[in-house]
């Protein structure tokens, strides 16, 4: 569930993004209008300009992103902006270059994966190297885009084009087609330089679907720097189980044989080979005898002299950093990253960067929070002592309790690197550090916003993301001090602004702590409704309670909470332990115990608002999807007659029935912990639920499969235990759209409705 469990947009995102909403004029006017579901879903978008995908050219000139459209807020084009000028202008429009036509099966799967299923037009690019132009995917096809407006197309199929890249200097276009890997040179028709006549169980430069899924690698093969080598990945699903996928639609039911490895269950068989761009000269990189391992990143040196692959165990506990001779495939461990504790895991990250001396900047928590360190190596030393000496020195960059969470953007010229790191618990800030490890780290960002940022390649341009409670996404260029240059998206709630009409009925969360079992400080936010003095209120209790995902931030939340707000609720979220940026010991107490400490938070949350005056105490409805769903059944089982009612949407019910490498990093291997498994399932106790529920599920699910809630269906049904249920014909684990995500939450209100879950008259 990498973030899968979170990012449903069913659940209230915290977008790192965000301006400053406009003072509301101080005027005696007739009440803000009602803000509806239908609204909040609806184009243009609430929260104002979306924008994705934001790169700088490589010679920092120009800015790109892809900007959704206000008639439809999820149709994206592709804009440039010229930082000298300060011009805008369309470069791509999807709809005058787009052929509308349906995705293959294959690329409908990888954008639910890279979480983008629900968007249309153009959903990613690339530079390149020497700034003259853009790759853009669009509909199967691709075509390059120039910084003149002329746009040329590359390829012009039935078939789908997977993974599009332009080789890192330019010179080739690469894809994925028919599960093999296509080369040509820019302008030339490809073709394909992996083996033919293979099975059908095998795929070439595809990440594999738990790399896609949960590991945040979505990349199959590598072009080298000078652009004379690939390293492409084979994938043998031959050993991974059949899931009979039902896509269940409103006009038919579509039946996919679709691999997909539970826990406990084989994985696929996973290897890498580095070859010429025509597939000529190919050798195997050894990456060791144990096939039961997962390649998590995969790396060129900065001179191409060395291939640096990271070698995930089964269990998660270990990283080793294999270095790999381009011309032999031979490989050693250069360095081995250990879990924090022997009873934890390793997260992974895309925060490190291969110095060009020979050094990495290196993100671990290996001194229990999120830091930045700086490793150096030597070659071992002749001895004769009983251990070898060790080759790796490594200098600590970063500290405190206050954990590092991603890396932004390197200058070596200068001697610096620029990070994020979460401030109070419930802001992310962006920082400037020296790579000597001298100095104290310097704050670039607005301590009243949380932040996100990124940076050009050489580190001379930074671009920031930002919000606040009250501000909905803004961005903007600054120099690598922070000083802002221009605006992105100010965004400003003013004028036309799609929330202006709302400003004034906007009400601001407020937010506290509370204390666990162990005396955890647990941090809550919550928002009121205007309220009379006297009566009480009831409270939509908003959940997700799984690890990768903070729901209580000082950023923007989003509408649909405000929305939920307007009907006269409460809306309330806690994140219990077991959630991430407080470090290994506030996330460890989940290990092999799903479904508990989690629940045990929760119920404390549940405790703290009967405690309120201004709070019905027998109107408190819990609500989450995905991790959520699951957490609200285990809640409802855990303590009958706490919740005046619950929803659960697209439930795990059983963790044996998810992927590998998420629950198996968390919960072991089923097949040696079968008792944390027994005891974390929610379909044992399923019948112990006595409040009302409501279960909702997408018929099309990939992710967590319909056989989660079809199983928990079954045995509320057999043992004939009431609940109700409401599911959705062709949606996968994203159910939302302009009519679609008004349905689902008229359907919750009118579910709490009719059990008396209701605002005061």
């Amino acid at each position: 569930m990498r973030s899968v469990l979170a990012a449903v947009a069913l659940s209230l995102s915290t977008c790192l993004s965000a301006p400053v909403l406009a003072e509301a004029p101080k005027m005696a006017e007739a009440a803000p209008p009602t803000l509806t579901f239908e609204r909040v879903f609806a184009s243009p978008g609430l929260d104002g300009p979306a924008p994705r995908q934001v790169k700088l050219s490589p010679d920092g000139r120009y800015l790109t992103l892809l900007r959704n459209r206000a008639d439809d807020r999820d149709r994206y084009d592709l804009w440039g902006y010229d930082i000298e000028t300060r011009e805008w202008r369309m470069l791509v429009d999807s709809e005058k270059l787009g052929s509308g036509r349906e995705l293959s099966e294959d690329e409908k799967m990888q954008r639910e994966r890279a979480r983008v299923g629900s968007l249309k037009g153009i959903i990613s690019y690339q530079w390149a190297s020497d700034g003259s132009g853009v790759l853009v995917p669009l509909d199967g096809d691709l075509f390059l885009a120039k910084l003149d407006g002329t746009v040329t197309r590359l390829t012009d199929t039935e078939g789908t084009e997977l993974n599009p890249k332009l080789s890192s200097k330019g010179g080739f276009v690469s894809f994925v087609r028919d599960r093999r890997l296509w080369v040509g040179p820019v302008g030339a028709e490809a073709q394909p330089v992996t083996p033919a006549g293979e099975a059908e169980t095998i795929r070439w430069g595809e990440a594999e679907f738990v790399a896609q899924e949960e590991m945040a690698r979505l990349q199959g093969y590598w072009w080298s720097p000078d652009d004379t080598r690939i390293v492409v990945q084979r994938t043998d699903e031959a050993s991974v189980g059949v899931v009979t996928r039902a896509a269940i639609g409103a006009k038919g039911t579509k039946v996919f044989d679709q691999r997909y490895p539970a826990a406990g269950t084989d994985n696929a068989v996973v290897e890498l080979y580095v070859m010429n761009p025509d597939g000529s000269g190919s050798v195997k990189v050894d990456l060791g005898a144990n096939l039961d391992i997962y390649v998590a990143r995969v790396d060129w040196a900065p001179d191409g002299s060395a291939i640096y692959v990271q070698r995930q165990d089964r269990a998660q506990t270990k990283i080793d950093m294999l270095k790999v001779d381009p011309a032999t495939g031979a490989s050693q461990i250069f360095f081995t990253e250990k879990a924090a504790r022997p009873d934890y895991w390793i997260n992974l990250s895309d925060d490190y960067r291969f110095l060009k001396d020979g050094s990495l900047l290196w993100w671990s928590e290996r001194d229990g929070y999120g830091q930045f360190y700086r490793g150096a190596y030597k070659p071992l030393e002749t001895h004769h002592g009983p251990a070898p000496v060790s080759g790796w020195q490594w200098q600590q960059l970063t500290r405190g309790t206050s954990p590092a969470t991603s890396l932004v953007g390197v200058d070596e010229a200068a001697g610096t690197f620029t990070y994020q790191a979460v401030t109070g618990v419930l802001t992310q800030q962006v920082y400037r550090a020296r790579l000597d490890g001298t100095g104290e780290p310097e704050l670039l960002t607005d301590p009243a916003f949380t932040n996100g940022a990124s940076m050009d390649g050489a580190g001379k341009l930074l671009y920031v993301a930002r919000s606040s409670p009250s501000q909905p996404s803004q961005s903007y260029l600054a120099t690598p001090d922070g000083a802002r240059v221009a605006w992105i998206e100010e965004n400003r709630v003013e004028g036309d602004h799609p929330y202006a009409p709302f400003l004034a009925g906007h009400t601001a969360p407020e937010y506290g702590t509370i204390a666990a079992e162990d005396g955890t400080p647990l941090h809550w936010m919550m928002i009121k409704p205007k309220m009379e003095k006297g009566k009480r209120y009831p409270v939509f209790f908003s959940h997700y309670g799984g690890p990768s995902s903070q729901q209580v931030t000082k950023g923007w939340g989003g509408t649909l909470a405000q929305a939920i707000v307007d009907k006269g609720y409460i809306y309330f979220v806690l994140d219990n332990r077991g959630s991430p940026n407080r470090g290994v010991d506030f996330e460890q107490p989940i290990y092999r115990a799903m479904g508990t400490v989690e629940v045990a938070d929760q119920k404390a949350g549940a405790l703290f608002l009967k405690s309120l005056d201004f709070v019905d105490p027998a109107k408190i409805a819990t609500y989450g999807w995905s991790y959520g769903g699951y957490m609200t059944l285990k809640m409802l089982e855990a303590d009958p007659g706490l919740y005046a009612a619950g929803i659960s949407g697209a439930p795990v019910t059983r963790w044996e029935l998810y992927d590998t490498h998420y629950t198996e990093r968390y919960m072991g291997d089923p097949r040696e912990v079968p008792e944390a498994y027994a005891k974390s399932s929610a379909i044992p106790d399923a019948t112990k639920i006595a409040d009302p529920l409501l279960l909702i599920h997408g018929m099309a699910d990939d992710n967590v499969i319909f056989e989660n809630s079809s199983e928990f269906i079954s045995v509320m049904q057999e043992s004939n235990t009431p609940f109700e249920m409401m599911l959705y014909p062709g949606y996968t684990h994203r159910v939302s759209g302009p009519n679609i995500g008004p349905h689902v939450w008229n359907s919750i209100f009118r579910f709490l409705e009719a059990h008396g879950v209701t605002p005061p008259k």
